[in-house]
């Protein structure tokens, strides 16, 4: 690593030395970069808005992409941003603080879209579609405001896999969410360079960087989401098998159009064999002129 130079960012400064933890750096940081390389997510001279929760996979995202821009090897502007969205409790000050002392340019929104959720969503139902539809416009409308080209997201590999299963149970379809599309306006890109990176690695390292992780209570206050419990199956698979999220996560990377029983993904009708038809058979064949 470079960490012996003196112009390393305050936010990797407090990085432990031991042997585990640079093998868990590097690593975040490999995946990082062949996801934005594969999936182009680079645009020289753009403006990047990097959303900032608090919890393990913004703080893992952010510090993924300053190392890799002081590497040279993320040639875009970073800025940070957290939308406070009224939550009661939440810790409002640790973030601009952090963010201050890591010398990271950032912006704080406030918008108080809890009281929106709380009056809308009935009793007993969850709050996710709805919370984050309105922390999504607010994203959108602070790209645009900040001349960013880019929304930049912390969902990891699990978050891939637990949404296609999701998708699979409760929504009869095959889908989940993309490292990179574009908006529905389609003037503002939205990336997830974590899609490779596993869940617990972000976790091992936001602890071992003790940065101040926020718990999201709106959701994680509810029993029985749907994602708990398919986190839950999951963890159950892993624990049998280990090694077993990373081998669907390739599936979702290795489909065969030609072996899924959608018509609008493959033209089945016009499939034929190489062999001639009857028809071929008794068609007397066409002599060249003399």
């Amino acid at each position: 690593m470079l960490d012996e130079t003196s112009d390393i960012p305050p936010i990797l400064q407090a990085a432990p030395d031991s042997t585990e933890f640079r093998k868990l750096r590097k690593r975040i940081i490999r995946e990082t970069r062949a996801a934005i390389d594969q999936y182009g997510m680079i645009q020289p001279g753009a403006r990047w808005l990097v959303c900032l929760s608090g919890g393990k996979d913004s703080y893992t995202l952010l510090a993924a992409l300053i190392e890799l821009k002081w590497r040279g090897l993320l040639p875009v502007e970073l800025l940070a941003c957290n939308l406070d969205q009224g939550q009661p409790g939440f810790p409002a000050t640790v973030l601009p603080e952090f963010l201050t002392r890591m010398q990271v340019p950032h912006r704080i929104e406030y918008r108080d879209t809890y009281s929106i959720v709380m009056d809308k969503v009935p009793q007993g139902r969850t709050y996710c579609a709805l919370c984050s539809r309105l922390r999504r416009g607010n994203l959108y409308r602070i790209a645009r405001e900040e001349g960013c080209s880019a929304v930049v997201l912390g969902h990891h590999r699990d978050d891939l896999l637990e949404t296609f299963f999701m998708n699979l149970f409760h929504g009869g379809r095959l889908a989940t969410m993309p490292p990179k599309l574009v908006n529905e306006d389609g003037d503002l890109f939205v990336y997830r360079p974590l899609a490779f990176v596993p869940e617990e690695d972000c976790d091992r390292f936001a602890r071992a960087m003790n940065y101040p992780i926020i718990p999201c209570d709106l959701c994680g206050s509810q029993d029985g989401l749907q994602r708990m419990q398919v986190k839950a199956l999951l963890n159950e698979w892993e624990k049998r098998m280990p090694g077993r999220r990373n081998i669907m996560f390739r599936a979702l990377m290795n489909i065969r159009p030609s072996h899924m029983p959608d018509p609008q993904l493959f033209d089945f009708l016009s499939l034929a064999t190489a062999l001639r038809t009857d028809t071929d058979l008794q068609t007397p064949p066409v002599l060249d002129a003399m």
